[in-house]
């Protein structure tokens, strides 16, 4: 499964430029680790960030416009960076695999004409294959919809053969969107797929409580609201997987000692949870918001076919604070194993941050500019020391190890 290498945002509110993970051909960077955590105060721009991947799926599932009006982002204007006139640029270096060439794409994002917001440019870079050094080549380059892009697997600038010019007729729309549904560009294609499957979380405890109409339904929405239907797809395509993934999860979830499923006459699957001091199950709409949450996240975690990215914004929230440690645990596992998906998260709660490893944390803070900054935990040498020493990095946090000296 393809993963995010590294990731530069420019001008998107706070964020006027932050960097984590390897983005450029430089190969001096480390590459983003299979679970990712950001960690900083209220106000150090965690929310920004977090929306900044929401507003990329965004603009590639519902087109440029509506994805600056999306989510109270209130239009393209009002994401600039204050004192700026934009443009929103973003940088992302992605892998298909461990032995794949890794590509660089880039995306520039201003106003037109018209004042409605529009894609300057976009571009997609990869080395030649057996290439390990040099200036990498384009095979996508379009400035206002228009330009080049080279076809097949192989194709890149410089090549007539596999060259084809291009307008697109809406700049408001992304040339990976239109190209990546032709067979032609299987790179492009892979890469859209990525972006358009990921998951970011805004999980809202009572939407999963809701009882929608009967219909099995794939993945998870964002909310949860359709907790029921996912939970019936499960039941139907992987009838004896789903069991024992309910068998998994009630044993991760304290005070569940069972989790099972009761049809209703109306085809609909409910959710049961058995409690041991009761001889009775507990259905999902009498359940705490915080055992309904930790279950919605455990099932993605479990999803048979898992999106390729999952983003967690504050998952402590309504979670008993001595479940966060394994619960962290649970992420890193689950991140690291094939075909798994990569694991994005934001927090602000030192118990989680105590499973974790310096590589695997971040720490955003505001500047004296007012711009959010961003840097790698293990790019401190006392907090590198002190870690492999045994120290928990949560504590270390607590105790502002992690402020800047």
């Amino acid at each position: 499964m393809g993963r995010i290498e590294g990731i530069r945002i420019e001008n998107y509110r706070v964020l006027k430029d932050v960097s984590f993970g390897r983005f450029a051909w430089d190969s001096s960077q480390k590459a983003l680790e299979p679970l990712t955590v950001v960690i900083g105060r209220n106000g150090s721009g965690k929310s920004t960030l977090f929306d900044a991947f929401g507003f990329l799926s965004d603009v590639l599932r519902f087109g440029l416009e509506e994805a600056c009006d999306l989510r109270g982002r209130g239009g393209i204007k009002r994401l600039f960076s204050k004192g700026t006139n934009g443009p929103l640029r973003f940088t992302i270096r992605y892998r298909e695999g461990p032995n794949e060439r890794p590509l660089r794409y880039e995306l520039e994002i201003g106003i037109d004409e018209s004042e409605r917001p529009s894609v300057l440019s976009e571009r997609i870079t990869q080395n030649r294959k057996n290439q390990s050094k040099g200036k990498p080549y384009h095979f996508l380059n379009l400035q206002h919809g228009k330009g080049q892009v080279w076809s097949g697997e192989e194709g890149l600038e410089g090549e007539d053969s596999s060259k084809l010019n291009i307008e697109l007729s809406d700049t408001r729309r992304l040339g990976i969107a239109t190209l990546g549904s032709l067979k032609e560009h299987p790179r492009i294609a892979r890469f859209r797929n990525f972006i358009e499957s990921w998951f970011l979380s805004y999980f809202q405890p009572n939407a999963a409580r809701s009882l929608p109409l009967a219909g099995p339904q794939k993945h998870l929405a964002p909310t949860g609201e359709n907790l029921g239907n996912v939970v019936q797809y499960l039941e139907r395509e992987h009838k004896e997987k789903f069991k024992r993934i309910l068998a998994r999860i009630a044993e991760k979830i304290p005070g569940i000692s069972s989790i099972d499923t009761k049809p209703t006459d109306d085809d609909r699957l409910l959710l049961r949870f058995g409690e041991s001091a009761f001889a009775d199950p507990f259905y999902a709409q009498q359940m705490s918001d915080g055992t309904l949450k930790l279950f919605a996240y455990l099932l993605l975690l479990e999803d048979p076919e898992p999106p390729s990215f999952i983003g967690l914004e504050e998952p402590e929230n309504g979670l008993y604070h001595k479940l966060l440690e394994a619960f962290a645990r649970e992420l890193r596992e689950n991140s690291r194993k094939p075909g798994s998906p990569q694991i994005f998260v934001t927090t602000h709660q030192p118990y989680l941050v105590d499973a974790l490893t310096p590589d695997e944390t971040w720490i955003l803070e505001k500047g004296e500019n007012g711009f959010s900054r961003l840097r790698c935990a293990a790019d401190d040498e006392l907090v590198r020391n002190l870690a492999q020493e045994g120290l928990p990095l949560g504590g270390l946090w607590y105790s502002d190890y992690f402020d800047p000296r």
